[in-house]
């Protein structure tokens, strides 16, 4: 892996984890059935059901509190991810949805972003909502 893309990687775990979103940049509250809605063209790529396995892209059944790059199963990540060492929560959800190619110029993720703060807010909303374990 390249020293920038080391330093890209954990320059923006550092950051996310260090300061506390501020109130200009703090997340919204989700609403998970909108973002049920707007998960659709994700599906594209993306299961949010465990039962689904991978896609094109990992699983984000009970994505957050893992570590990026590393789901069993899934072969396809891009080198930025392989070798990245950041735990996905929602505030780092949050900031990387944004404009997932800005924070990672390497990734195999084909997304233009979700520009909408409130969209990004719901989308997180739904991803903890799929994620509840099942009974």
């Amino acid at each position: 892996m390249s020293r920038v893309r080391v330093a890209l990687a954990l320059g923006w775990s550092l950051l996310l984890s260090a300061a506390p979103l501020t109130a200009q940049q703090s997340m919204p509250t989700g609403d998970p059935a909108n973002g049920r809605l707007l998960f659709g063209p994700c599906r594209t790529c993306h299961y949010a059901e465990a039962a689904m396995g991978h896609n094109n892209g990992p699983n984000l059944h009970r994505i957050f509190g893992k570590v990026a790059g590393k789901q069993p199963g899934f072969d396809y990540y891009s080198q930025t991810f392989k070798d990245a060492q950041f735990v996905w929560t929602p505030e780092f959800m949050f900031a990387w949805l944004e404009n997932p190619m800005a924070m990672f110029p390497d990734s195999t993720m084909m997304s233009l972003g979700v520009p909408d703060a409130q969209q990004r807010a719901d989308l997180i909303a739904f991803l903890k909502q799929a994620s509840v374990r099942e009974r």
